[in-house]
């Protein structure tokens, strides 16, 4: 009989992109690599990016770093908005601003995007059959890696908002059978220098 084993998930917002995010800046590649060299020591058995440019470019070059771990694109990693929640659901005092943050996402973004967000975590997250645990790192985008992390913490479903990511970033959860989910670590950005730490976030939120 098949058993079940541990997977630890690493988890990362892509790189610092250009303005039109058709690729990473210099300092986005940089942010890249450093977190290639970080993970390194890690038995990664993949690397799962998202389809767009500045995912794909982030997880080569994390890659790059890493020996023979292959590099595996997913549409259920990619940009798209995971859960629109119902007014009530909301906070009052902060319904009406975070309803018009939504209501200004492109209409495919918050069409496809329940679906999108339940085959990450199908695929993606809990423990794996076998005996042998399994290291993945999922390369992906603000609100994705929210609500993973927000799923793992048992939160309301509206709370992937506001849980939220700097470039590069580091994040691990643990999937062990029969426990709750662990995050073993949120937002790391140890591997990079301050200069290119925080970045993806509004400079009143860089500390």
């Amino acid at each position: 009989m098949t058993g079940f084993a541990a997977r630890h998930l690493y988890l990362t917002r892509h790189a610092e992109a250009s303005p039109d995010e058709s690729e990473l800046t210099e300092a986005g590649r940089r942010q890249a690599v450093l977190l290639g060299e970080r993970l390194r020591g890690v038995p990664l058995a993949a690397v799962h990016h998202g389809p767009l440019a500045r995912a794909e470019e982030t997880a080569r070059l994390i890659g790059g770093r890493l020996d023979g771990v292959p590099l595996r694109r997913s549409e259920a990693a990619g940009d798209y908005v995971p859960y629109l929640p119902a007014r009530e659901e909301l906070p009052a005092e902060t319904a009406d601003a975070m309803l018009g943050f939504l209501d200004r996402l492109p209409a495919e973004e918050r069409e496809r995007g329940p679906a999108l967000a339940a085959e990450a975590c199908a695929r993606f997250t809990g423990p794996v059959e076998g005996d042998e645990p399994r290291h993945e790192l999922l390369v992906t985008h603000n609100f994705l890696a929210g609500w993973i992390v927000r799923a793992a913490l048992g939160a309301p479903a509206w709370r992937w908002m506001g849980i939220d990511h700097a470039n590069a970033a580091l994040t691990v959860l643990r999937y062990a059978p029969g426990r709750a989910p662990s995050l073993l670590l949120f937002n790391d950005t140890g591997h990079l220098p301050a200069g290119l730490r925080w970045t993806g976030f509004p400079p009143e939120l860089h500390v």
